[in-house]
């Protein structure tokens, strides 16, 4: 190759960069693999010794304790009334949830108001009868 010569490389030595070149891919490529499962093998050792240490000591792994969690959370709260993925809802639906909270009070108020006033009418006719 001549450094101040203005031709290119020629086919031969374009072939060997080249072979170079795909040798070097492959040599990275075969020591991330090497890695790789270096680091897999070195992952499952260390799980098996954090399941004998839970097995020991009686601890359950994570994941189990979240799904436990999550499972009584729903059955404490029931899933339509407090479940995370539920939709907001609606102003119509507010609205209607709140007459109907209004209407209950307000029944139960009128109820107990016509209570007190028959119980006041059968006070006062027991008092004035008429003879």
């Amino acid at each position: 190759m001549d450094i101040g010569g203005g031709e290119g490389p020629t086919p031969e030595e374009k072939e060997k960069l080249q072979q170079l070149e795909t040798e070097r891919l492959d040599a990275l490529r075969e020591a991330e693999e090497r890695r790789q499962e270096k680091h897999r093998k070195m992952e499952e050792e260390r799980e098996g010794m954090r399941q004998g240490i839970r097995d020991k000591y009686g601890i359950k792994k994570r994941e189990e304790k979240e799904a436990e969690l999550k499972k009584e959370m729903e059955e404490r709260m029931g899933t339509a009334a407090g479940g995370v993925n539920r939709s907001k809802k609606t102003p119509e639906e507010i609205a209607a949830e709140a007459a109907a909270a209004d209407q209950d009070d307000f029944t139960k108020l009128k109820n107990s108001i016509e209570t007190q006033v028959n119980d006041i009418k059968g006070q006062i006719e027991e008092k004035c009868s008429i003879q």
